[in-house]
């Protein structure tokens, strides 16, 4: 397959003011923690189901969760998953526009493997493949593998050198010799290299300073999560300037939003209020809080109560609730902040995503957000 530009990937060339990518199917309750019954079961079925019809759709990305157990509680939240990796594979297989991406804990594997795995789901898609790179947060989900959790801003600096020997085995032909300060690969060696170069899109969800300068430096794409648009706006303002002036490159800035739409706003805030605040696992976003507060520097909210309630609402995402055109007001006024993308999650994304073709898309396209 002959190589290409990265800039070619749909989640880059996209013509669309507010680009779109849909979070979280890859894992049970999705961005949900609740236990009303439409939540998402984690099923081939499903993901393929949801893929396809975000592709038909003209929306530009699907991006998991990579999770590697539950947060306990009534519901056991995220417990049943896909690995990332694998998912992006299979469905890189069965769409044939939207770009397919794979989130991934850096502890979790040697650069050397993870590099050869992303050329090949690269050459599966045909150059739509893109990689979320996490420092890794959970210290329950990386003791699994016996490693300890490091302090904040060292993890980051594993990531450095994580990403920069992954670039390499991208980019240099024949065998090199690699000695970080993390990683050592004599005679490393990788073919064959991603359709796209110098490499896949990256993304990253740096919100703290050195989280940012990370993304600035070595992402495409900064998935930012913030308590407000107006705040999420003023971070990607930052790390835009950042990446321009630190590092003399251009970066895109998503953002996160969870939809509840219905016919009125009361029905909308109704049913946000029943998932949240009757069928919602307290305990579990409880559990989630005890390992998230002490390891992430994301701000959710002011008070746990605040936090506790976004999180059972859409994993920290921002609300777009009401009616149709209440809800692309809202994707207006991420984009009139300065945010060039955001993520969807729904408690039902099948019906979700029907809904988004038929009634959210034409006002987004009637508003200027999205080409016809």
């Amino acid at each position: 397959m002959a190589e290409q530009s990265k800039s070619t990937n749909p989640v880059l060339s996209s013509p669309n003011k507010l680009k779109l990518g849909v979070f979280g199917v890859n894992v049970s309750g999705g961005c949900s923690m609740t236990s009303v019954p439409s939540t998402i079961k984690a099923e081939w079925e499903e993901s393929v189901n949801i893929a396809q019809a975000a592709d038909r759709a003209g929306i530009e990305a699907m991006i998991p969760v990579a999770r590697w157990r539950g947060m306990g509680g009534e519901v056991n939240f995220n417990h049943r998953n896909f690995d990332p990796f694998t998912w992006a594979a299979g469905l890189a297989a069965v769409t044939e526009h939207i770009g397919i991406f794979s989130t991934f804990h850096i502890p979790t594997v040697h650069p050397v493997r993870a590099a050869k795995e992303v050329a090949t789901i690269d050459h599966i898609s045909g150059g739509r493949f893109c990689l979320n790179v996490v420092a890794g947060w959970n210290e329950r989900e990386i003791a699994m593998f016996g490693t300890p959790q490091l302090e904040h801003d060292e993890r980051y600096d594993v990531a450095e050198d994580w990403i920069t020997l992954c670039k390499e085995l991208w980019t240099r032909e024949g065998e090199f010799d690699y000695d970080g300060p993390y990683f050592k690969s004599p005679g490393a060696y990788s073919e064959p290299k991603p359709v796209q170069r110098p490499g896949p899109v990256l993304m990253s969800a740096g919100n703290s300073p050195r989280g940012q300068h990370f993304a600035a430096k070595h992402a495409d794409l900064n998935f930012v999560v913030a308590q407000t648009i107006e705040s999420a706006g003023e971070i990607a303002a930052e790390v835009k300037r950042m990446a321009r002036e630190d590092y003399h490159r251009d970066i895109q800035v998503f953002g996160q939003a969870y939809i509840v739409c219905r016919d009125t706003e009361a029905e909308a805030r109704a049913f946000h209020n029943h998932y949240v605040n009757e069928k919602g696992d307290w305990q579990g976003v409880r559990n989630l809080l005890d390992v998230l507060i002490p390891n992430s520097e994301s701000a959710l909210g002011d008070g746990w109560e605040a936090m506790a309630s976004n999180l059972i609402a859409g994993y920290g995402a921002l609300p777009l609730i009401g009616t149709a055109d209440q809800v692309v007001e809202g994707m207006q006024a991420f984009s009139d902040a300065g945010i060039d993308g955001i993520t969807l999650s729904w408690v039902d994304y099948a019906s979700g995503l029907a809904h988004f073709e038929k009634e959210l898309l034409p006002r987004m396209i009637e508003a200027g957000l999205r080409e016809k």
